[in-house]
């Protein structure tokens, strides 16, 4: 019999990370959890995992600084698929707690969170760990009173229910990417192409001059953001989110033209974009 491929993510389980790696693996992938978004990383760089589901970017909390330190400074990975998954946090306690005097969960989980603990539990520590899961994990050993995440937590950790959708914004977002070590090209509709720039910094106009060879051609940048060079201070790279593939004509050439203003560029992939909807 072969045996399945081995899909990573952010664990330990009960994360969103496990919910994400969940619906795109279906049956066809063996899921393994890490510790950590480094961990799970590496593991697809070292060819221990084919793939790994990380966190990207939050609509509430903006970037996933660790995903994105480590695609610009130390792996070579590259997107192969971008999920848009809401979502939901529950607040679980253990069995016999009825108001928590800790809460613990990831601190963009808590971000997430922060008004609606305010309001209700103004009381409660506030304890960030490393995963929601892990929060889980520390509450049903009895190291702490409450967790935030998702649905799984209940049936997987033995927690109760205390409170559901306590995230401060109906519409919380987090992007995914799946991860893998080898370049992809995807085509069609919902596709996206992620750059990352590093530019001359000390010449007046070079971000401008870089940023008109797509508005020339009329390609549509989604999203700019800036990132420490690690070289000294005031210089930086970009990450650039291209609507569309790089093997589209005015996209190609785009690129082609920034690259040639770029001290250097590398292109993450051209990859489809699902939204999920409903869980």
């Amino acid at each position: 019999m072969t045996q399945k491929r081995c899909m990573a993510y952010l664990g330990p389980e009960g994360t969103y990370s496990e919910e994400v790696a969940r619906f795109l693996a279906k049956d066809e992938w063996r899921l393994q959890g890490f510790p950590s978004i480094e961990d799970a990383m590496w593991a697809v760089a070292q060819g221990e995992a084919d793939c790994c589901v990380v966190p990207f970017e939050n609509s509430w909390e903006g970037s996933v600084n660790v995903t994105l330190d480590l695609l610009v400074h130390e792996l070579d990975l590259f997107i192969q698929q971008d999920v848009r998954w809401p979502i939901r946090h529950d607040l679980w306690v253990a069995q016999a707690c009825e108001k928590p005097n800790s809460i613990l969960s990831h601190p963009q989980a808590l971000a997430q969170c922060r008004a609606f603990l305010g309001r209700r539990y103004p009381q409660a520590a506030r304890i960030p760990v490393v995963s929601t899961a892990e929060a889980a994990r520390r509450v049903a050993s009895g190291d702490g009173d409450a967790a935030i995440g998702s649905s799984l937590l209940g049936e997987l950790y033995g927690l109760k229910l205390l409170e559901r959708g306590i995230q401060d914004d109906e519409g919380n977002c987090t992007r995914f990417v799946l991860l893998v070590k080898e370049p992809v090209s995807c085509r069609g509709e919902s596709v996206q192409t992620s750059l990352i720039c590093r530019i001359d910094g000390e010449k007046p106009g070079r971000l401008y001059e870089l940023l008109a060879e797509f508005a020339k051609r009329e390609v549509n940048l989604t999203r700019i953001e800036s990132r420490p060079a690690r070289t000294k201070m005031g210089e930086y790279v970009f990450l650039m989110d291209v609507d569309g593939d790089a093997a589209q004509p005015k996209i190609a050439e785009a690129i082609k033209a920034v690259q040639g203003r770029c001290v250097w560029m590398k292109n993450l992939g051209s990859y489809s974009v699902h939204y999920e909807a409903n869980q």
